[in-house]
């Protein structure tokens, strides 16, 4: 691959990889799909693309494995790609959430999302379905930001044994005002 072009797109959409018939040789495509989600750890825009060919680990294609090499390409354009940090810029925790409140089509469970910046950095994201369901968009929101500052702290505990202060205390946001005053009020949190 050393001679190959760069490419800016992951992958092609046009393409439908369930289409080819011809069966590619799995121990290699599984070895390099091995090495790509070990490297989506720390490149986390090729996560996507990594996860959709794992499925087709048992029976890869031609096509697949042309979308191997696409992502490999991809790659060797974006060496230089990841978190800078810049000096002078603020080392501070701000994690934002929000939730969407389940609909009948979802079975009602409502989707959780959070992200955290450290700095003007995302390090850390998560989006899933909540495991029970809600009574209220309030109750969805307060979910979400107990995930969030779960997150925060164990972002904040990591950061502190890698020796690195924060300049502030970290911030949750949200923007659902009803949730927001459920955190602030002792009454409502059970002893």
């Amino acid at each position: 691959m050393t001679g190959a072009n760069p490419v800016s797109t992951l992958m092609c959409t046009s393409v439908d990889l369930g289409s080819d018939s011809t069966l590619f040789d799995s121990t290699a495509y599984c070895r390099v799909i091995g090495r790509l989600q070990y490297l989506s750890i720390t490149r986390p825009d090729i996560s996507f693309a990594v996860n959709r060919l794992a499925q087709s680990m048992a029976s890869p294609t031609e096509g697949h494995w042309l979308a191997v090499k696409r992502i490999l390409r991809n790659l060797k354009s974006t060496l230089l790609f990841g978190l800078h940090f810049r000096r002078g810029s603020p080392l501070s925790l701000v994690a934002y959430s929000n939730s969407d409140w389940g609909s009948v089509r979802d079975r009602g469970r409502s989707t959780t999302a959070y992200c955290v910046f450290f700095g003007p950095n995302i390090i850390s994201w998560k989006s899933v379905k909540q495991c029970s369901i809600s009574r209220s968009s309030t109750e969805a929101e307060f979910r979400v930001l107990v995930n969030s500052a779960a997150e925060v702290m164990w972002v904040q505990s990591l950061l502190r044994e890698l020796g690195i202060r924060l300049c502030s205390t970290p911030r949750l946001i949200t923007n659902n005002l009803s949730a927001s005053y459920v955190c602030k009020n002792l009454v409502f949190h059970s002893v």
